[in-house]
């Protein structure tokens, strides 16, 4: 059964890409498929650093985030793109969150096995999809499967009313298609 955890790269509070999370998460609660949304806000993590993990371990808010992706096996990511790749924060975490902390704890203990659908929403004509190619690398360089479909949403501030709800049916749609697809999806895709 699919638990498919839900996130933004961002921690703005009327980031883009954190509606566009939230709006999948719903979508995914009304198809009866099981998710959580987390909101990165509220797991500030310190810039990932060697010495800082040799001399104190992993931060509690680290672990505490590593515990609630071990509890997904599968991702919803929506990320901003900045300068052509991914937020800083969610390189960050991730960075954080592949390390172990435990004696004999396998390593990338919350990626393995993982499958995870890749978005992003932008106020240019891209919609972000520049970002989306180094966060796929990174992904798959961490034993996380990508599905192929992805979503890219150019001028993102006109699609999203006051609420945060995704107003262009088609790009709805393209959502919807690829949380059923995540859903659907096993690590035995070809």
């Amino acid at each position: 059964m699919s638990r498919i955890l839900f996130l933004a790269g961002s921690a703005r509070q009327n980031s883009i890409n954190k509606m566009l999370a939230k709006e999948a998460y719903i979508i995914a609660k009304h198809l009866n498929i099981q998710g959580t949304f987390l909101d990165l806000a509220d797991y500030p993590l310190p810039i990932y650093d060697e010495d800082l993990e040799d001399n104190e371990g992993l931060p509690k808010l680290a672990i505490d985030l590593k515990k609630v992706f071990i509890q997904h096996n599968k991702l919803f990511i929506a990320s901003p793109e900045y300068n052509s790749s991914f937020s800083p924060l969610l390189k960050n975490a991730l960075d954080w969150i592949s390390r172990a902390h435990e004696q004999n704890e396998p390593p990338l203990s919350a990626f393995k096995g993982k499958i995870a659908a890749i978005t992003a929403a932008a106020p240019g004509t891209l919609g972000g999809l520049r970002g989306l190619v180094p966060l796929r690398m990174m992904l798959e360089n961490i034993d996380v499967m990508v599905t192929p479909e992805q979503l890219a949403i150019p001028s993102a501030h006109k699609v999203f009313d006051e609420a945060g709800q995704l107003t262009d049916d088609k790009k709805r749609q393209s959502l919807i298609n690829i949380i059923t697809s995540l859903d659907n999806a096993s690590r035995t895709m070809s």
